[in-house]
């Protein structure tokens, strides 16, 4: 058996054991899609995968706007507080330390297999959840500018 079949194999087991239904889902789909011979869909997967993740996951959190139950003062009022102000804030950041860290792997493209292995310790032992490579990314970026700022 091939090792990356079997570094499937784990994860699956990992994330099954870890009760992660995400990470062993993943795990499991890229196993059959390699046992099945359907090597362009992992080439698909591998080029397009981000993006329409990133899609699905902007569509889960844009759905409550979609609703037509919403008060739209009551948002603005939300958004407007303190702690809509550091929402604000928060979202800005992540998304530039996003940014930065898919920088930083179009750069050092080997730096997503730690990333990768960190993030599944955080699923596992930490109750993460699987979109984590690429926080960890933006946090591998602004770790690394610390550093060269103090040399």
């Amino acid at each position: 058996m091939p090792k990356g079949n079997i570094f499937l194999l784990v994860l699956l087991l990992m994330g099954l054991a870890a009760d992660s239904i995400l990470l062993a889902t993943a795990a499991c789909i890229l196993l059959i899609l390699k046992l099945s011979n359907l090597h362009r869909f992992i080439s698909i997967i591998e080029r397009r995968g981000l993006e329409v993740g990133l899609i699905f996951l902007m569509l889960s959190v844009l759905v409550p706007l979609a609703h037509d139950n919403l008060i739209y003062w009551d948002l603005l009022k939300a958004t407007l507080s303190p702690q809509g102000i550091l929402a604000l804030i928060g979202g800005a950041l992540a998304t530039h330390m996003n940014g930065e860290g898919l920088k930083l792997l179009k750069l050092d493209p080997q730096l997503i297999f730690g990333m990768v292995i960190g993030s599944i310790i955080g699923i596992v032992f930490l109750g993460g959840i699987p979109i984590g490579p690429l926080m960890a990314a933006g946090l591998t970026a602004l770790f690394l500018e610390v550093i060269y700022w103090f040399k």
